[in-house]
């Protein structure tokens, strides 16, 4: 049994295990907003109780428990958006949950942060990049502008110059294509009842 639902949708699950998966209704956008069949949720209370329930199977399939229905959803970018604090390294995730430690770091083509958290796989929002930017550092002491423009012209898969520094720890930066990133961070964009 899952420990990321609550105690209600547990009890539930229990109570109606076979209930069938629902696809194709869900989607997380880029900015950590939740749409069914491509409506903006905006309820309050609907949104605390996905996110209250929102967790991940063997798969890497992210999910929604509602009650004993599993409602998986498509994935603009990452599982977790995430956000920069005011001020300080703690990052948080569009759930209003703290990410945790940053345990890898990785940029894409396009200049996107992607990172892997003791929470899980995120994007960190374009919005909050210039955040980013002042905690990348090099470690031969080249400019941030150089070190960024040759990781943006390196392969996808390769290690890059750059380090990001977050509560006193450097992780080293990776470049990825972002059509890579799904796979190489372990979830799946898209559930569907086949996917393996």
């Amino acid at each position: 049994m899952n420990p990321d639902i609550e105690d209600w949708a547990r009890r539930a699950l229990e109570r109606w295990p076979n209930v069938p998966h629902l696809y194709g209704w869900l989607r997380l956008d880029r900015r950590g907003r939740w749409l069914i069949r491509g409506e903006l949720i905006t309820r309050p209370q609907i949104i605390e109780t996905i996110a209250a329930n929102y967790t991940v199977d063997a798969r890497g399939c992210w999910y929604f428990q509602n009650g004993p229905q599993r409602g998986y959803v498509a994935l603009d970018a990452a599982p977790l958006i995430l956000f920069a604090p005011d001020s300080g390294d703690a990052l948080s995730t569009h759930l209003g949950k703290p990410a945790g430690a940053v345990l890898r770091a990785a940029l894409d083509e396009g200049g996107g942060l992607w990172l892997v958290t003791a929470r899980g796989s995120g994007w960190l929002t374009d919005r909050d990049l210039d955040w980013a930017l002042d905690r990348l550092s090099t470690a031969d002491g080249a400019s941030i502008e150089e070190a960024m423009a040759a990781a943006l012209a390196q392969a996808s898969g390769t290690a890059t110059a750059l380090r990001l520094a977050l509560d006193g720890v450097a992780v080293a930066v990776e470049r990825i294509d972002e059509a890579d990133v799904a796979a190489e961070f372990g979830f799946v964009r898209t559930p569907t009842a086949s996917t393996p």
